[in-house]
């Protein structure tokens, strides 16, 4: 989905614009405050140009299950920065480093299995789905604490996961079955 770009005033619109492109063709929206609130309440994935501060407590009332709520990213006024501050793993991460290389910024990804492994379990690939989403955060929970996991990929099929740097090794306890 496209996202809309949230901007506070004319200094801002012409990243906004950048942004909108580089998006796809987002819509701008704002500088009213409510233009934010009524994206995130009718699932539109949010780039907004502000703090993260003024974004979170516009939106933490609103904040309920983060599997249902849509990508929100900021980026600083300057534009050295995309941050995704909800969502990562539902699109926010991606958009972020697509943002970024538009810009040639800085995409601050923060999710812990990007930041270590460079890869979302719970985010794969078009054609890729898991079989237990609820599964994923405890094994990613053990792959941090130092656990390894082995592919069992016998067709090939994942070439993706061995792009990132996860801890596999052939005989481990966890797995991951393509």
């Amino acid at each position: 989905m496209i996202p809309v770009v949230w901007h506070l005033g004319p200094r801002s619109r012409p990243l906004a614009e950048r942004l909108a492109a580089a998006a796809g063709g987002a819509p701008l929206i704002g500088p009213r405050t409510d233009d934010l609130v009524t994206a995130f309440k009718t699932g539109r994935s949010i780039v907004a140009i502000a703090a993260a501060g003024i974004v979170i407590r516009l939106l933490a009332p609103l904040l309920t299950d983060k599997r249902q709520e849509p990508p929100v990213l900021v980026v600083d006024e300057a534009g050295r920065f995309v941050v995704p501050i909800l969502g990562g793993h539902r699109g926010a991460n991606a958009l972020a480093e697509r943002l970024a290389n538009a810009l040639s910024c800085t995409a601050a990804v923060t999710t812990a299995g990007d930041a270590r492994f460079g890869i979302a379990l719970d985010d794969p690939p078009a054609g890729f789905r898991l079989a237990d989403p609820k599964a994923a955060k405890s094994f990613m929970a053990a792959l941090l604490d130092g656990a390894a996991c082995r592919l069992d990929d016998p067709a090939g099929l994942a070439g993706w996961l061995s792009a990132g740097t996860l801890p596999l090794v052939d005989d481990a306890a966890l797995a991951i079955t393509v």
